[in-house]
This record gives structure tokens, C-alpha cells and sequence, in this order.
């Protein structure tokens, strides 16, 4: 198999994102039509989303399931490329009269897991998925399908539900463009994704059963020069097509061009007409393309924070000749704007408290800021301390007797001693004039 740079460049990219904040949002609007019922399209340099269209509804994901499918195959076989599996008679006689799309592979054939994952990942071969169900299932498919959803809750996608390992028609069968991201920005990680998935063909080696070689070619003409047409476009890589009537046509794919990086997913994009008849043009193939050009041309990464520059400053208590605190950003901030916009259009609200009191350290988180465009939050950033400032102990002891002698109990106190007080000089005048009477009264009687 053929390596190439691409899967390597990609893996870091993301794993760069993923240091970061979640998932941003920044959808812009876009001067074209679109024909797929749902799309989401991501910066993954940022992880910033640039576009979205009704990406959180329900739609059939036709073959695009075979991510999951690869993702849980990948997980439970630890050895990919010594694992054999053996193709059983039910692969085969499952598909049958399904129009599935097929790999070719044979019953009794005898691959390995890494061989069937480029059978499913690059003709889209329902019979290799199927192949690797039965295997990780102990023969029953319904298990591994299980493990995908499983997958999909643990991956946080609330709106997926995978009723087979290959993609074909069932109602209970969706996912939406928002979780098939999601989905495939995890596969992303896993090892020979991107490789696999980016080949415009395979060949199947001599086998068992097949005394020679075989090839299998990619069903994304985006990636496929040859085969392409109108539909190639040339910064594309990968990653998996689909299509049945009830889905229509489906792709996810990544694109990379002058340093960025863009990941598209495009579901429901009609595959026949209201009259049953099949629409030739792909409308995923197409919406797809001209995304990424718009997206190239459009938009830049733009710093909007820099971790060395004041954000805004905060009173400061308890410290010598100093009464306010400058705050920076803990980390900077990139995102993707519109090439005509410029980075201060973003709105940045700081949340903090009214002050804040010596010692602080420099780096000691402070606050937040959200920043926000166009009525879009786009993220929130912790604020941090620029610098540490030392305690004043002369403030800090003239504080705390404020503090003592404004407490409540120490006014309780107060007015308790004073009311004694008060009762001890009553009594003891009341004393010292019955005193003063009674040596009157004496003094008197002597007389």
C-alpha cells in the first residue's frame, strides 16, 4: 500500500484541535445553492464550523456508515494486519438481491482484517463490512451493530442509530451531518484511516481462492483523476461515499489547500427524481466542491487573542501601589473569518468578579470571556492573571480589623459590653446614693 503524506499531516492537525475548546461555531452564508438535505462543514485547523444546513436532521447515511464500521473494527481487532477472517457462505447470502455494492470477496476466502477495511473503505464493499460483522460478532452481525451504536453514544451522537454495518435502507437506520462529522472526526485518529481512505484504488492480493491479484476502485470521484470528470477536484482526500434511493447520494471528505484544512459532509442529495427516475448529476459530488472552493477563497484564519496582550484589567485590593490587575487570554485564539473581516469585529465579553485581592500568582485564572460574531458565540477563553502581585500585610491587617470591626459580632459584642458598662454605673449610683442616704439616716439617729 502506497503511504503518503496527507493521513500523517491530517492525524496532526486534529490532534492540534483537539488541545483546544470545543467545537466552534462561525456559520457564514454562502452565495450558492446546494442540493444535499443536510451538510456540516468544518475548519479542522480551528474546529471552527463554517457552514452548516440542517445538520442536526435525521438522514440515511447510505455506505458513509462504513466509518463506524471501520472504527469499531479497528478498536476490537488488536492485530489488523495478522488477523485472517475467513468470508462464510451468510456474507454472501445476505446481500443477495440487495444491489449492494460489492468488493468481490469470495465465500471461503480467507483476509485479513487490514485487507477487508480497504475492501469496505475503498469500492465500498458491503460484502467486506458484512464480512468483518460476522467475524467480531461471533457470527452474529446484531452484536457488532451494538458496538456501533455504543460507539456513537460514547462519541456523544445523540442523533444516531445504525440498524447494519453497511449502510443499506432501513428506517431506523440515521445519523445526521452534525454526529457523522463528529463520527468520522474521531476516525480520523485511528490508525490507516486516512491511507486507506484516500487510495483511488486497492489490489487485492493473491488469495486462497484467487490465485491472482485483483484491483478495486474508488467509488469518490473527487479524488479520482481518471475517473473523475467534472467531479475531480484536486485538494480533495477521501473519505467515503454513499448512495441508495431512500438516502440519496452521501459523502464525507476532507480537503487541504494553502495550509488549511476543511472537513465536508454532505447527506441526501437527490439520487432519483419525484418520478422514480434516477438523477445522474451527484449532488453531494457537487455541493461538496463547491464548499471547499468557496471556503478556500473566502475565508482565513484569523488570531483573535494573543496570550501576551491585555484583554481588559480588574481592581485590584491588597496590594502596594497598585490598584488594578491587567488580564490576558490563558491561550491565544484562532479562528476563521471572512477574508474582509477583520479580527476585531469579534466581540469579546469578559465575565469576572467585582475584584479581585493579593497574592495572585501570574497565570492564576481570574474570569472568562466569551467571544462572539455576528450574534454567534464562538467560543469561551479563560482570563488569567498577566503578572503575580504580592500581599501588603500593613493593608491586609488594617483590612482584617475593618473587617472585625464591622462584623457583626463584634458589634454585638460591643453593645453588650457597653449596656454592662452602662448597668454597672447605674447600679453602682444607685448603690452609692443608698450608701450616702443610709450614713445620712445614721448620722441623724446620733443626733
Amino acid at each position: 500500500m502506497k503511504k503518503i503524506f496527507f493521513p500523517m499531516l491530517l492525524t496532526l492537525l486534529l490532534i492540534m484541535g483537539s488541545m483546544g475548546s470545543a467545537v466552534n461555531a462561525a456559520v457564514f452564508n454562502i452565495d450558492f445553492e446546494t442540493t444535499s438535505k443536510g451538510i456540516q462543514l468544518v475548519n479542522l485547523d480551528t474546529g471552527t464550523v463554517v457552514y452548516q444546513k440542517n445538520a442536526t436532521e435525521k438522514l440515511e447515511p447510505a455506505s458513509t456508515t462504513k466509518i463506524m464500521t471501520y472504527i469499531v473494527a479497528v478498536e476490537n481487532i488488536p492485530d489488523l494486519e495478522g488477523t485472517q477472517i475467513t468470508v462464510t457462505e451468510e456474507v454472501v447470502t445476505d446481500l443477495l438481491g440487495t444491489g449492494s455494492s460489492l468488493a468481490g470477496v469470495k465465500e471461503g476466502e480467507i483476509l485479513t482484517a487490514l485487507q477487508l477495511l480497504n475492501c469496505m473503505m475503498v469500492p465500498s464493499g458491503n460484502d467486506a463490512a458484512l464480512a468483518l460483522a460476522y467475524y467480531l460478532g461471533n457470527g452474529d452481525p446484531q452484536k457488532f451493530v451494538d458496538m456501533m451504536n455504543e460507539k456513537a453514544e460514547e462519541l456523544g451522537c445523540t442523533n444516531t442509530h445504525f440498524m447494519n454495518p453497511h449502510g443499506l435502507h432501513d428506517e431506523n437506520h440515521y445519523t445526521t451531518a452534525e454526529d457523522l462529522c463528529k463520527i468520522t472526526e474521531y476516525a480520523l485518529t485511528l490508525p490507516y484511516f486516512s491511507e486507506i481512505t484516500s487510495q483511488t484504488y486497492y489490489e487485492i492480493p493473491a488469495t486462497n481462492v484467487s490465485p491472482e491479484p485483483r484491483y478495486v476502485y474508488t467509488t469518490n470521484m473527487l479524488i479520482s483523476q481518471n475517473a473523475g470528470g467534472e467531479y475531480y477536484y484536486r485538494y480533495c482526500k477521501g473519505i467515503k461515499t454513499g448512495s441508495h434511493d431512500q438516502a440519496g447520494y452521501c459523502l464525507v471528505s476532507t480537503a487541504v489547500k494553502n495550509g488549511y484544512s476543511y472537513l465536508c459532509v454532505t447527506l441526501g442529495a437527490p439520487s432519483v427524481d419525484s418520478n422514480g427516475n434516477k438523477v445522474v448529476t451527484n449532488g453531494a459530488f457537487v455541493d461538496t466542491k463547491a464548499l471547499y472552493e468557496w471556503a478556500f477563497d473566502s475565508l482565513e484564519i484569523k488570531t483573535v487573542l494573543d496570550k501576551n496582550k491585555s484583554v481588559c484589567d480588574i481592581p485590584l485590593e491588597l496590594a502596594w501601589n497598585q490598584d488594578t490587575l491587567l488580564l490576558v487570554p490563558e491561550k491565544n485564539y484562532s479562528t476563521i473569518l471572512p477574508e474582509d473581516v477583520s479580527e476585531t469585529s469579534v466581540i469579546i465579553t469578559p465575565h469576572l468578579p467585582e475584584s479581585v485581592e493579593a497574592p495572585v500568582k501570574k497565570g492564576q485564572v481570574i474570569g472568562t470571556a466569551t467571544l462572539s460574531y455576528a450574534n454567534q458565540v464562538l467560543t469561551e477563553i479563560n482570563l488569567v492573571a498577566a503578572e503575580s502581585v504580592e500581599r501588603s500585610e500593613l493593608l491586609n491587617s488594617a483590612k482584617t480589623a475593618k473587617e472585625i470591626f464591622s462584623s457583626t459580632w463584634f458589634i454585638v459584642i460591643a453593645v453588650i459590653i457597653v449596656a454592662l458598662v452602662l448597668i454597672y454605673i447605674i447600679l453602682t449610683m444607685i448603690y452609692n446614693r443608698k450608701k450616702k442616704n443610709l450614713r445620712k439616716v445614721k448620722k441623724y439617729r446620733k443626733m
